[in-house]
């Protein structure tokens, strides 16, 4: 290693959900700002997992990255994929790509981030289970190097993917994530580590963010963080290793819901195809349909170029309650989705997005009866419906014993993605090193940070 630059250690960090007012509840956090500085930040627009975790480890925009939203639709082959990706389908180089390119010689590790299956840092895991030819499935981790999940498994259990998501998700999950990291990186720690810690999701959404469970959350992930950091510093050396934290999103208390596909099949826009399990959304034949991702919806058009159907989806939706903003054309250029207008094959950004007001959020639901609604609708099914669905974290009580998902959407009690243009830094950035946070900041800033650290541009 240079000896301009003497051995480092930085662990970045990833938490949903956490805000400034959050660390009086997060002994740990907070003296780590206090120690270091703590600064607004702006998570960027949409904020939603992927693409926060995407303007994080690219440091570019979703124009750039290509990361738009929780799932990705390809307008060619109407084929959408919510949730899991390859690394492959960012446009722009990550954290690790550009250290290693710099300097060889470092280590680096993703850890859980989503859409990093194949990532070339030296570390890597994320869930994928194996799906067996009876339908059954067996619980896996992708990682690198490949052997690592089975050594991980034997020392700590397989990982707990329905603590990850789902109705009785919890602290287990973090839990494991941040115990699996330490384990992977005794004998040749990185020197540049992102970790994705998601418990403060859960009960936020669940039953709101200042609720009685939601803070009894923080206290709970701060506990592991304080084991991670101790861990970790213990492997490096404490003086070696620097800290960041970056909340990726807040959350905010919602009571009401907006269905933009059913909006759309009003209209005569959306078409259904009925089948033995429900009705199914078609794609292919629809004019226009929505992937709904918690405040912020994604309209793909048949045909995007025709500027009346663009202007009679957007009209569908101004001035109705719940919608903010709708953007297309220039406006979906100057938010930093698209460099094209209208969006092309290559663009995963709709033609038309629609972004919630602070207390609304928006459900994927297209179905006009609930005895329609497809089989997947009350079942935990992350792949198959056309957006997210946070009445995953329930149980419809009245089906008991069988698990099923309730269908009704005003157990929802916080979402996020949509952004005030007049106060967009709404979460935080703590560095644990004083110089290094100065200022409010924008997501994709904070690589920089990073790479500066280890003297790389």
């Amino acid at each position: 290693m240079s000896s301009a630059f003497p051995p480092v250690h930085v662990l970045l960090l990833s938490i949903p959900g956490l805000r400034q007012e959050d660390l009086s509840r997060m002994p740990t956090l907070e003296s780590l700002a206090a120690g270091g500085g703590c600064v607004p930040l702006d998570p960027g627009f949409p904020a939603v997992t992927c693409p926060v975790q995407a303007t994080l480890t690219t440091g570019a925009l979703p124009a750039a990255h290509g990361i738009v939203a929780n799932g990705l639709y390809e307008r060619g082959s109407h084929h959408l994929e919510m949730w899991i990706s390859p690394d492959g389908v960012h446009r722009a180089p990550r954290i690790w790509d550009r250290l290693k390119a710099a300097r060889p010689e470092l280590r680096t590790a993703a850890w859980f981030l989503l859409q990093s299956k194949h990532a070339t840092a030296d570390l890597v895991c994320l869930p994928a289970p194996k799906h067996n030819p009876d339908g059954t499935e067996t619980m896996w981790c992708h990682t690198n190097p490949e052997p690592l999940y089975a050594s991980l498994r034997d020392t700590l259990g397989d990982f707990p993917l329905h603590k990850f998501w789902g109705p009785i998700a919890g602290i287990e999950s973090s839990q494991w994530i941040a115990r699996s990291f330490l384990e992977a990186s005794r004998d040749n720690p990185p020197h540049f580590a992102t970790v994705y810690l998601p418990h403060l999701d859960y009960a936020a959404q669940r039953t709101g963010p200042d609720s009685p469970p939601a803070h009894a959350a923080c206290g709970e992930l701060d506990a592991e963080i304080a084991k991670l950091i101790d861990g970790f510093g213990a492997i490096v050396g404490r003086e070696r290793l620097t800290v960041l934290v970056v909340g990726e999103y807040r959350i905010r208390p919602v009571s009401h819901t907006l269905f933009p596909n059913r909006v759309l099949r009003e209209a005569g826009l959306l078409d259904v195809i009925e089948t033995a399990e429900g009705e199914l959304l078609d794609m292919v034949g629809s004019r226009a349909w929505a992937l709904a991702d918690h405040q912020v919806s994604h309209v793909y058009l048949q045909d995007g170029a025709d500027q009346k159907l663009v202007e009679k989806v957007a009209s569908l939706f101004r001035g109705r309650a719940g919608v903010a903003r709708v953007l297309s054309g220039a406006d979906l250029v100057a938010a930093g989705l698209t460099a094209l207008v209208p969006p092309d094959q290559e663009s995963h950004c709709g033609d038309v997005v629609i972004e919630s007001t602070p207390e609304s959020w928006q459900g994927y639901f297209y179905w006009l009866d609930d005895a329609k609604a497809p089989r997947f609708a009350r079942t935990i099914d992350i792949h198959r419906k056309p957006g997210y669905d946070p009445l995953e974290l329930h149980i419809d009580r009245t089906k008991l014993p069988a698990i099923s998902i309730p269908l009704d959407v005003s157990l929802v009690k916080g979402s996020h993605g949509a952004i005030d243009p007049a106060s967009p830094h709404e979460t935080i950035f703590i560095a644990s090193r004083p110089g290094l946070a100065n200022g409010p900041l924008a997501m994709h800033e904070i690589g920089a940070i990073v790479t500066g650290i280890f003297g790389c541009s």
